[in-house]
């Protein structure tokens, strides 16, 4: 059975930026016989925070407090700038009253997307300044997420701060204080004894999130086709200027492994949420920007993946090779 579970993993991780997307398109298709199981939906994320956060101990937290630079300013290329490129963007296109323009923010302000991690390892950052961060943005998005809605919406749209923080609460910050609890328990041991179960079950887990987020929108599908031709490119163009951002962002820094790592964070979101708080607390209208960033955010990030190695070999071509004893 740990064999079962650590080579499904490792299938699932090869093949995800198809199998998200595929998740998506199967939530589309079967809307009418997955509609009825949408209200397990943030029980099945808080399972996926779960694991995640039982990876992540005390220690990696006070990692990331020794290097509070680089996560303040990934924070704020993630939370500030990228939101306001969104809202000007959007404004642009679709005007400041749009529900797709409400979406496009909320896609920039939701917290980092748990599966950074894998992108980061695989591209040669650092996965306990990943983990870290994905922690405590999540923690903190109870009061990030309904203060950015205030702060760009305060007259267009009603949010109702109490219902959101509870939710997220729930999904999110509950979930990670047992896993990172459980990880100290254990003295980190929990991690390697119970990922090769409990791993596959969150990714499952995850697909399924997927696919019932999709079949809630499906019956407002008819509605935005006309809309396709302009919102397509749109989130395109943003979710490649929001990994273009990360990277620009820490050229000065010169580490490579931070310029992955940030890269990756402030051009991934946690999606799921994302539309999990559209669709409950916006206009169904709202969700589509960040349904269509399922689409666009998993194959950009193996294009991003595959420009990194190509500007690593680069740089590393162009430095003098060290003798090796």
């Amino acid at each position: 059975m740990r064999e079962f579970g650590l080579a499904f993993n490792r299938h699932f991780e090869r093949w995800m930026f198809i199998l998200i997307p595929g998740s998506l398109i199967f939530g589309f298709i079967f809307a009418r016989q997955l509609q009825p199981y949408i209200e397990t939906v943030p029980y099945l994320f808080a399972y996926v925070t779960l694991t995640m956060a039982i990876g992540c101990g005390l220690g990696q937290l006070r990692e990331v407090m020794k290097r509070p630079g680089i996560m303040a300013l990934t924070f704020v290329i993630a939370h500030v700038i990228s939101p306001l490129v969104a809202f000007g963007l959007g404004s642009l296109v679709f005007g400041a009253d749009s529900p797709y323009v409400v979406g496009l923010v909320l896609f920039t302000i939701i917290p980092i997307g748990v599966s950074t991690v894998l992108w980061v390892g695989m591209s040669g950052g650092s996965v306990p300044l990943m983990l870290a961060m994905v922690v405590l943005d999540s923690a903190l998005s109870p009061l990030v997420v309904p203060a950015g809605i205030h702060l760009f919406f305060d007259s267009a749209v009603e949010v109702k701060a109490g219902p959101i923080i509870i939710d997220l609460l729930i999904i999110i910050v509950l979930p990670t204080i047992i896993g990172v609890g459980l990880n100290q328990m254990s003295r980190g041991r929990i991690q390697n004894a119970v990922a090769p179960y409990t791993s596959p079950l969150s990714k499952l887990c995850f697909v399924a999130v997927v696919s019932l987020n999709a079949s809630a929108i499906a019956p407002h599908l008819d509605k935005l086709k006309q809309d396709m031709v302009l919102l397509i490119p749109l989130v395109v163009v943003l979710v490649g200027l929001c990994y273009a951002f990360g990277y620009i962002g820490t050229a000065k820094l010169r580490n490579y492994e931070q310029q992955v790592t940030v890269s990756y964070a402030t051009g991934m979101r946690n999606i799921s949420l994302g539309i999990v708080l559209a669709l409950g607390y916006f206009s169904p209208l709202a969700a589509v920007p960040v349904v269509l960033s399922i689409l666009i955010q998993q194959p950009l990030a193996t294009v991003h993946h595959y420009v990194l190695q190509k500007l690593n070999r680069n740089k590393a071509g162009e430095s003098p090779v060290p003798h090796v004893r």
